[in-house]
């Protein structure tokens, strides 16, 4: 899954949380990733362990492997884990174990073994089985992050995964924080399937496309503002701003001011203020003065 030494608590965690509740259908409340650098594991792409607590309150270990092909040796494996686990934290609480398939080939591993000493099992989930849009359909981010590892019914790859980095975007984009931890998730699990895209390139292009609607671009078109936000934007706004300031200094120079200048310019630093900006963005924007715009501001909040 990826390099774990760059990848923070928070994301694995959530990673968990995600997989308990739309693949095992477990209702958890916390979660506490455990160490495992320790466990003898040859296949570190997919190794979470983690301390779960339900909304029954009842504690429990989970433990989840990825795995992307048929490895006739893996209910071995899966025992050996169990084993790795229950040295490392002696005296927790029961182990659940699940195995998720992702592999284009039909699933054809055992759930478990038939030995001589006991029977060992875990949960095997199938994501043949399992219809992308099902959770494109939720009403939730980590529902849409976690299709990502689902059978897309034919459909192309690149349309999957520009649905749902469009999908994060609208819902997520005033949280920029949130919407970067969501791509990471959506670039981790992806790693995980043989899709040949590159997510981070995906979310830059389709940032920048999607910007040029908002009024910020349309406004540097017009008015040929001659400098960008100077900080608090992300790196796909900041482009999308650039671009419109391009076009903008290409059309408004040749233009000019027009008369009244000056009373649309409040009208669109009205508008900003409305939407959120900050003063000094809006100044920025409107080539008004940081005093006037903050005075407007004054004068929309009284």
């Amino acid at each position: 899954m990826g390099d774990k030494d760059i990848i923070s608590k928070e994301i694995f965690q959530r990673m968990v949380r995600d997989f308990a509740t739309y693949l095992f259908h477990l209702s958890v409340t916390e979660v506490e990733i455990l160490e495992t650098e320790h466990h003898r594991i040859e296949d570190r792409r997919a190794d979470l362990v983690a301390r779960v607590t339900g909304v029954d309150n009842q504690v429990f270990l989970l433990h989840i492997e990825i795995q992307n092909d048929n490895d006739p040796t893996m209910p071995k494996r899966m025992l050996r884990y169990l084993a790795d686990i229950l040295l490392a934290h002696p005296g927790l609480p029961p182990i659940k174990q699940y195995l998720v398939y992702i592999g284009k080939e039909s699933l054809r591993m055992s759930s478990g073994l038939d030995l001589e000493q006991m029977p060992y099992r875990y949960s095997l989930i199938d994501m043949h089985q399992v219809d992308c849009q099902d959770l494109l359909k939720q009403d939730s981010p980590d529902a849409w992050v976690m299709a990502v590892l689902c059978d897309f019914n034919d459909r192309p790859p690149r349309t999957v995964i520009h649905e749902i980095l469009t999908r994060l975007t609208e819902r997520l984009h005033e949280a920029p924080p949130r919407l970067r931890e969501y791509v990471k998730m959506l670039e981790i699990l992806s790693t995980n399937r043989d899709l040949n895209l590159n997510i981070a390139e995906e979310f830059e292009m389709l940032t920048v496309i999607d910007l040029e609607k908002l009024p910020s671009y349309r406004i540097g078109e017009k008015r040929g503002i001659q400098k960008g936000i100077e900080k608090g934007i992300e790196r796909g706004i900041e482009r999308g701003i650039e671009r419109g300031i391009e076009k903008g200094i290409e059309k408004g120079m040749a233009q000019g001011m027009e008369k009244g200048a000056y009373a649309k310019a409040l009208a669109i630093a009205s508008e900003l203020l409305a939407a959120g900006f900050a003063p000094i963005q809006v100044a920025a924007f409107t080539q008004l003065s940081l005093e006037e715009v903050e005075a407007l501001k004054k004068g929309k909040d009284a």
